[in-house]
């Protein structure tokens, strides 16, 4: 049992090291991912905010029409008082703590879209500054990984350069020592050629191995022969 759970241990281990290695080669892939679903996520919570103001832009305006209807329902209780219509101006007064009771009831609504909006505002505003230092360091990152890679061409063509001209040295130096060779034997021909003509030159010289006999030197040894 405990070696089936190193197995499966190892397994997993090695699981997440290739999940690792797969997420190490896309990381810029990912991260231009991430900045693109965060613009997404921005666009979204912008059109939120908006839904929002407008509900409260609603709120606020009927608010306001509540308060205009109360200032103006007070003015004509006071009329109605004026004129000794006390009963029209307590039904009056009846209406007014309607519209009250009504306003009361919407201003926690009111206070919620407020706070709402600020707060969307705010993570809206610190979401942008995320995303804009995001970009930038996405830029940043690129032109390292873009400058490295270049760097790493060089450095390979420069390694692979390296070894083509060794192995063009080796080549000139085997072509300068065959040519050497072949230049060590013309000249050794050469001397022996002059030393054979040299030693024909001197037994002539000495009057030696000649063998072009005179036409008298023939006829004598003819007349020689015969009277032997």
């Amino acid at each position: 049992m405990s070696m089936l759970r190193k197995l499966f241990t190892a397994v997993k281990g090695g699981a997440r090291e290739a999940g690792e290695s797969i997420v190490d080669a896309n990381a810029i892939r990912i991260f231009e991912q991430e900045i693109h679903e965060g613009k997404e996520a921005i666009t979204a919570a912008k059109r939120n905010l908006t839904e929002v103001m407008a509900k409260e832009m609603q709120l606020t305006r009927h608010i306001k029409t509540l308060e205009d209807k109360i200032a103006q329902h007070e003015e004509f209780a006071s009329q109605a008082l004026d004129k000794g219509e006390e009963p029209l101006a307590l039904e009056i007064a009846g209406k007014i703590a309607e519209f009250e009771e009504e306003k009361a009831a919407q201003s926690p609504t009111l206070s919620q879209y407020q706070q709402h909006i600020a707060s969307l505002k705010q993570q809206i505003k610190d979401a942008e500054k995320q995303l804009q230092e995001n970009q930038r360091q996405l830029s940043i990152v690129k032109t390292t990984e873009s400058v490295q890679q270049a760097t790493l061409a060089v450095s390979d063509t420069l390694t692979a350069g390296d070894s083509s001209m060794a192995s063009a040295k080796e080549s000139l130096e085997r072509i300068k020592q065959r040519q050497a060779d072949r230049q060590d034997r013309l000249a050794a021909e050469r001397e022996l050629a002059d030393e054979a003509q040299s030693l024909e030159q001197k037994m002539k010289a000495a009057g030696i191995g000649e063998t072009n006999d005179s036409s008298a030197d023939i006829l004598a040894r003819i007349k020689a022969k015969k009277n032997s």
